[in-house]
């Protein structure tokens, strides 16, 4: 087995927390809790009331958007059948449990084509700097690979992947656990599908104005060795003022108990955000806040078919256990906020380059939009050499 030297060890994971509060995991057959829709809850969380009331009286003005939606309660969880836009029963459920479930909204073809793509950038991926992501330590140290990841495509090592003299106990694309962080961005393959038209109308049915993406990742939760996820809530790395993140989660394989599914606390979103991740002016991660305990028989398994779409609040507290099946569960996430009327914290691990700046969903297809006409008079100049 080819072996490989670790320079960099990456501790302040973006999942970081102390794995002693959550050392009672519940057993693989815990009951799953029954949640019942809410007729008429109120809207809640980061985007503000007269937002989502806006968003509420164009849908009542111009309709539904996209094929008909069929919804139906599965094992403690609300799933539906894709649609562009959501219904308001749709729409409170998520404002009130912190997450929703969206069956069939990416194709197998589109599955397929991320879970290539991401083989390929593993192929084309030269570990001569490695980073280890941990999902359970905390420290306040950072290495430059993972900070600069926010501007790039980048590739993560799961701790357990090494034995004790730092050799790859597998092959190298056994051995990853995600890569990140702006493939929604610079990935000819992830960018159109994180831009999707039908991605920005299911944020703006929740309330957003200017959804804006600004992280994605691609999890591989490996066979035996896919590292587990203690409880969070994503607003602790990826804060705007006021809070305004939220994930959309796709399982781009079945998601099941067995091979490390999400666990979601329903209706945490409703507390604060107990802790916060900041970039210190050294390059240095810290946290402040405290992380409470949890019985865990309080979380629900949300067990998905591939192609679903879970959106997550950017407050409500959901983790995952170690994969230790043999079977892969590969998923794609997407971080967006609102970039009307709330701030990007300057104190966020994850700072765009100048160059790269964050683009909201829509800003291709309206810049195209607004691109003056060609003067047909005269023909474009044509660079001479090479490429013609």
């Amino acid at each position: 087995m080819a072996s490989t030297t670790v320079l960099n060890v990456i501790r302040p994971s973006m999942y970081a927390s102390s794995p002693s509060p959550y050392s009672n995991a519940p057993s693989r057959g815990c009951r799953h809790v029954q949640l019942l829709t809410p007729r008429a809850a109120s809207l809640r969380g980061h985007t503000s009331h007269s937002v989502a009331s806006r968003a509420r009286r164009e849908r009542a003005k111009n309709g539904p958007v996209g094929r008909s939606v069929r919804a139906r309660g599965t094992r403690g969880h609300r799933e539906v059948k894709a649609t562009a836009s959501l219904t308001q029963d749709q729409i409170d459920f998520y404002h009130s449990e912190g997450y929703l479930v969206i069956e069939d909204f990416a194709t197998k073809e589109e599955c397929s084509q991320l879970r290539e793509r991401a083989e390929e950038i593993i192929d084309d991926f030269d570990p001569k700097t490695v980073s280890i992501f941990s999902t359970t330590d905390q420290e306040s140290t950072a290495d430059n690979y993972f900070l600069d990841s926010a501007n790039n495509v980048s590739c993560f090592f799961e701790e357990k992947a090494f034995d004790d003299d730092r050799n790859l106990k597998q092959a190298k694309s056994k051995s990853i656990n995600k890569i990140g962080h702006a493939m929604h961005d610079l990935d000819p393959v992830f960018a159109p599908f994180s831009r999707s038209e039908k991605l920005g109308e299911v944020a703006k049915s929740l309330g957003y104005v200017t959804p804006t993406p600004v992280q994605s990742m691609y999890i591989f939760k490996q066979p035996m060795i896919g590292g587990e996820v203690v409880p969070h809530q994503d607003s602790t790395f990826l804060y705007t003022d006021p809070p305004s993140v939220c994930g959309a989660w796709f399982a781009l394989e079945d998601a099941t108990i067995e091979n490390g599914c999400l666990w979601i606390l329903p209706k945490s979103h409703t507390g604060d955000i107990t802790r916060r991740m900041r970039l210190t002016d050294t390059r240095a991660i810290s946290f402040d806040g405290q992380i409470p305990e949890f019985d865990l028989s309080t979380f629900v398994p949300v067990e998905v078919k591939e192609g679903s779409l879970v959106m997550l609040h950017g407050a409500v507290w959901h983790m995952s256990h170690e994969n230790t099946s043999p079977k892969s569960r590969h998923a794609y996430s997407i971080h967006f906020v609102e970039s009307s009327g709330a701030a990007w914290d300057d104190q966020n691990w994850l700072q765009r380059k100048a160059e790269i700046p964050f683009k909201p969903f829509g800003a291709e297809a309206k810049a195209k939009a607004e691109a003056p006409a060609p003067d047909l008079a005269v023909p474009p100049m044509r660079k001479v050499g090479a490429g013609n």
